[in-house]
């Protein structure tokens, strides 16, 4: 294999020599360094900020790359930052977020924040993180970043600087200037913290080294990862340098990169895949990054002309999710030559077969399923790239991080290992296991300990199983199954089953619930560009081929498109408010003494699931009567509301 390890199959083999004795770089810091010495002259990062204009890029070299980390770290120390000091980032994809992330992890801790989320959610993540120095965009038409900064800039006590980054720097000439004017208008509101520009303010500092002084420790922590829901106490993700460093150098072991390679970034860069795959793994093996657009594959014109992009920079790898893989499947490759492309890599959530099926059969390359969360700095396994890669699985666990499923008892404790093809829980444990989250109380249910004398196990929260050769297979999230009845109802086996529907790009199954069986399967699907089917067929294409009836679902609802996280994966918990809206209106509008109601369903931080609902009587009946008769009605659910009465 071109990584020197002969099959990424043989764990045991690879395993035979300590970790200790593979030479990895103990820090990120290193690790770049490491890299960017193969040739300091050669390419390392090209940004175009349009997907219609993909040409037009400007490019950065190793010796740059290095130079631009080295002025940003040593501009934080200067503003403060020390080895336990936070450095928070509002960025789209653009290159500073490189330079505030690797500069941010060599001067102290960094906090990368995503930016669609609400501004006082922002709040709340910076405050949990102690930040002192945030780095944003500067105002710019068609983003509101500046505003929202802008807006919680005073809530965040700790916070001493805002650093700009001004976009309008990759415009040409006279598109600059006009931003410049239509800025004019807008006045930076008063607030405690100083505001700088990020490029003008890291220019008076040296790019040769960091100044610092720092000796960087392989168990410092490197970055603090939002992960988990968007209300209640942030969950933040204490990273270390050597999580990350041995993540990246594990998971390279299956993919052979060298230092000829062109890896596509359209992932964002607040998330570990982005960071982690296409940032940390070909820079440490002095390979070269292609960053397309400020809005990664979301950016006009990206899906549209991506083989063009690929055929114009000779990408060989790109990392996506299952959206991107159906999106690209409606985009024809043409005279396109996408001959560079070696495989591309899939993560994030499990890939549909019938997409995965489909899209190697039209476009050749072959995909590479795999398997990471936050908590594990990114990757925990993936399919072999010169191995037998098994369609639906995730692969093999990472070369010294163990992985296992295991049954947990009614208490979240371990009750034992599975057997072969059992489903249960997987645990994983190695040097890329994070240490834990800042907050306490989010640890308690993190870990799993199966007193074999070694170190706690992560509780991931995915069901899997493994199969006689070591391949993993997931079968979905603990938190995601459908209980029918006290029946477990994996939503794949209702999914893949309308992923084979020519009709059908994408597919969810949640549980609706309902008073007597607790929840019932319904799905929703989102067709292809131009195709057209009805609920009716669908569901009898369903009911067909699903072998479990408990499974078959009580509905098809077709929608113009399925919700979606910042990272395109299917945000099931909307379809699940959604049903838990319509069930406790139709219960509540079936009562002789209700007028009308709103019922409203969303995320709660203590409930997880709450609903708020608006409740009006008919004229004439006593209040008590009827908040006593709404009651047990909703009571039938098991569903938190907090109930208003109105005249």
């Amino acid at each position: 294999m071109k990584s020197g390890i002969a099959t990424f199959t043989d764990l045991d083999a690879i395993e035979q020599t300590p970790l200790a004795a593979r030479d990895l770089p103990p820090t990120t810091y290193a690790a770049l360094e490491r890299g960017a010495n193969i040739n300091l002259d050669k390419i390392a990062l090209q940004y175009f900020l349009q997907g219609t204009d993909f040409k037009d890029a400007v490019f950065y070299t190793y010796r740059d790359l290095m130079g631009l980390i080295n002025q940003t770290a040593n501009m934080f120390h200067a503003l403060g930052i020390g080895p336990q000091d936070v450095v928070s980032m509002i960025l789209p994809n653009v290159p500073q977020a490189h330079f505030t992330i690797w500069g941010g992890e060599a001067a102290g801790i960094v906090n990368p924040i995503n930016p669609l989320l609400e501004p006082a959610v922002m709040a709340d993540i910076m405050n949990a993180a102690g930040t002192r120095v945030l780095v944003t965009l500067a105002p710019f038409v068609g983003t509101d970043l500046w505003q929202k900064a802008a807006a919680i800039a005073d809530q965040v006590p700790t916070l001493e600087t805002i650093l700009q980054v001004d976009l309008a720097s990759y415009l040409p000439f006279f598109k600059r200037q006009a931003v410049k004017l239509m800025r004019l208008p807008l006045r930076t509101p008063p607030m405690r913290a100083r505001v700088l520009d990020f490029s003008r303010t890291a220019q008076r500092y040296p790019a040769n080294a960091l100044t610092n002084g720092r000796i960087i420790q392989p168990d410092d922590i490197a970055a603090y990862f939002h992960t988990g829901g968007t209300t209640g106490t942030p969950k933040l993700a204490r990273q270390t340098h050597f999580n990350q460093v041995f993540d990246a150098w594990a998971a390279a072991q299956t993919l052979g990169v060298q230092a000829s390679n062109v890896m596509f970034c359209g992932l964002p860069l607040f998330h570990v895949n982005g960071v982690i795959v296409t940032g940390l793994i070909p820079w440490m093996h002095g390979a070269a990054v292609v960053l397309g657009t400020p809005q990664g594959y979301r950016g006009p014109g990206v899906i549209a002309n991506f083989w063009q992009i690929v055929d114009h920079y000779k990408i060989n790898f790109f990392s996506g999710v299952p959206t991107v893989y159906s999106a690209l499947l409606d985009v024809p490759i043409g005279d396109s030559d996408v001959s560079s492309l070696e495989f591309a890599i899939c993560g994030a959530a499990p890939m549909p077969v019938e997409v995965f099926r489909q899209f190697e059969e039209r476009t050749g390359v072959r995909i590479l399923e795999g398997y990471g969360l936050t908590e594990g700095a990114c990757v925990s396994s993936v399919n072999p790239a010169l191995g037998e890669r098994r369609v639906g699985s995730i692969g093999f666990r990472l070369p010294y991080q163990e992985m296992q499923v295991v049954e947990l008892d009614a208490q979240g404790g371990y009750a034992r290992a599975c057997d072969v093809d059992e489903i249960g829980v997987v645990i994983v444990r190695g040097p890329n296991v994070f240490k834990g989250y800042t907050e306490a109380a989010h640890n308690r249910a993190a870990w799993v300990d199966t007193g074999d004398g070694g170190e706690p196990w992560l509780n991931t929260g995915d069901l899997g199983r493994q199969d006689t050769d070591g391949y993993f297979w997931l079968t979905g999230r603990a938190k995601e199954l459908i209980i029918r009845g006290g029946h477990n109802i994996d939503p794949r086996l209702i999914e893949d089953p309308l992923h084979a529907h020519p009709a059908v790009a994408l597919a969810a199954a949640v549980g609706r619930p309902d008073a007597h069986a607790g929840e019932l399967p319904v799905a929703y699907v989102q067709l292809k560009p131009g195709a057209a089917a009805t609920a009716e067929e669908l569901l009898d294409f369903a009911r067909a081929r699903i072998g479990e009836r408990a499974a078959v679902p009580k509905a098809v609802h077709i929608v113009d498109a399925l919700p979606q996280t910042t990272v395109g994966k299917i945000f099931k918990p909307q379809l699940v408010w959604r049903e838990a809206e319509a069930v406790l209106i139709e219960a509540l509008r079936g009562m002789a003494s209700v007028a009308g109601c709103e019922v409203r369903v969303g995320a709660h931080s203590l409930h997880g699931m709450a609903a708020d609902v608006r409740v009006t009587a008919v004229p004439g009946v006593d209040p008590a009567a009827l908040e006593a008769a709404v009651r047990q009605t909703l009571g039938q659910y098991a569903i938190h509301y907090d109930l208003h009465l109105g005249a």
